[in-house]
């Protein structure tokens, strides 16, 4: 169950979302701490080779951004955006362990009240519901607790793992954006996939129970 909305005025957060019970484990999504980069960074440096296919191109090397002592630029990035409204960022655990992120970014409100989700798991985590939960607990959150109407995702045609994921929670194709985003060296195509509230009455989570993709414990 999400926790109770922030008092302020940026709903959603911060929040405490889960557990769901996936075949990989008990999942849990919470904020980011600034005692999670040594886990962070072991498992970023681990994944790189699977990893770097599909994230933006940045500054510096892969060990650079990674290090233990790069996480702590992340998470006050992350806290600041947050705290403004801009941005709903979680970690993943798989019980109790971090296992990866997912963000909502790009938080806008008014009359879109939209905004995008991403996330990346564990490869020992990949093919066990992970990033499927994550993805069902934090749509969910956005568009009850978040307040928001659209959720996109922009995915490369490539990353059939994400499309997969996606597909099972019912996002639907919009487009093809063309070179799109930097990454791995190249401007890259990405498909553009989204979800408003009429796309998921009674939410993501209770599709997934229903397709036995999950429980709650």
């Amino acid at each position: 169950m999400a926790s109770p909305p922030y008092a302020g005025r940026h709903p959603g957060w911060p929040a405490r979302l889960g557990p769901l019970q996936v075949a990989a484990g008990v999942v849990e999504l919470r904020g980011p701490r600034l005692t999670d980069g040594r886990a962070w960074s072991r498992i970023r440096m681990r994944d790189r080779d699977y990893l770097e296919n599909w994230e933006p191109t940045a500054p510096g090397d892969w060990a650079e951004r990674n290090a233990p002592t790069a996480w702590f630029s992340q998470w006050s990035t992350l806290r600041a955006l947050a705290r403004r409204g801009m941005s709903l960022p979680f970690v993943i655990t798989v019980d109790g362990r971090f296992a990866g992120q997912v963000t909502v970014g790009n938080v806008v409100r008014g009359s879109l009240c939209s905004a995008w989700v991403g996330y990346w798991v564990a490869t020992d985590a990949v093919g066990g519901g992970v990033a499927t939960a994550a993805s069902a607990l934090v749509v969910d959150h956005c568009f009850t607790v978040g307040g928001l109407h659209r959720v996109e995702a922009t995915v490369r045609p490539e990353n059939a793992p994400s499309l997969r994921v996606l597909a099972k929670l019912g996002f639907r194709e919009e487009g093809l954006f063309r070179r799109y985003l930097d990454v791995a060296g190249g401007w890259r195509d990405h498909l553009c996939l989204a979800l408003t509230t009429e796309d998921a009455p009674g939410g993501l989570v209770s599709r997934l129970v229903a397709a036995g993709l999950a429980t709650r414990p």
